[in-house]
């Protein structure tokens, strides 16, 4: 395949904007939309999705939780994390939410191989694991054939406000991150081989977007009010 993947590198953002762009973007896709990968750092924020339970957050803090409608419980986006919300149709590639799960998953288990980091999958527990400890989380949702919210990587960030949740609704759950398990403390440099292996699993060819989320019509109705 030779596909085209617009990627938007959005730098940092706030959680809600990006959300609700995804939605947009979502339902208003049609066959012919090209898919994109959303590759940014958001503030810090913690997500409960759809099935979560609040009690999983001990300590919340200074830190907003927001309830969304992806799967899994409750997980932290905080800046020195990549957050990638690959928005593909299912359909138009011909697999379902399994693969597509597994194809996530290889691609940052070969992104970490990058730098000799040894990372696996956990059978039950969606995500990738170096030895007990977490380093990148899944939570995802389709809608009309079509994926939206993603995946998240610990690079090089303060990994404090996980000690505030039940990571992923597990308690005591470890979490790492790149930069600890000797690889570099650099989004980009992750990104970039990120990037890459996410096209290579899905048969995609990456092509620069703009660097900003795409503005709808009800968004641009709401900004001209």
């Amino acid at each position: 395949m030779n596909t085209p993947l617009l990627v938007r590198r959005l730098g940092r953002q706030a959680y809600q904007p990006v959300l609700d762009a995804m939605r947009a973007f979502t339902d208003g896709r049609d066959e012919e939309t090209p898919d994109e990968f959303w590759v940014l750092e958001h503030e810090p924020v913690f997500t409960l999705g759809q099935a979560g339970k609040p009690e999983h957050v001990l300590a919340a803090g200074d830190i907003p939780v927001i309830r969304v409608e992806r799967g899994g419980q409750v997980t932290y986006h905080g800046p020195g994390q990549i957050v990638g919300y690959p928005l593909i149709d299912l359909r138009r590639l011909g697999i379902g939410v399994r693969e597509l799960v597994n194809r996530i998953e290889q691609a940052i288990i070969d992104t970490l191989g990058q730098w000799n980091i040894v990372a696996l999958r956990r059978p039950g527990a969606p995500g990738v694991y170096v030895g007990d400890a977490k380093v990148g989380a899944l939570g995802l949702r389709i809608r009309r054939g079509c994926s939206f919210h993603g995946l998240a990587l610990n690079v090089g960030m303060d990994l404090e406000p996980f000690r505030r949740i039940n990571p992923c609704g597990y308690q005591g759950l470890q979490v790492t991150q790149v930069l600890d398990l000797g690889g570099p403390g650099s989004l980009k440099a992750v990104e970039d081989v990120l990037i890459d292996e996410l096209s290579r699993q899905f048969g995609f060819t990456p092509q620069p977007g703009a660097a900003e989320l795409p503005i709808f019509a009800d968004t641009a109705t709401m900004l001209a009010q």
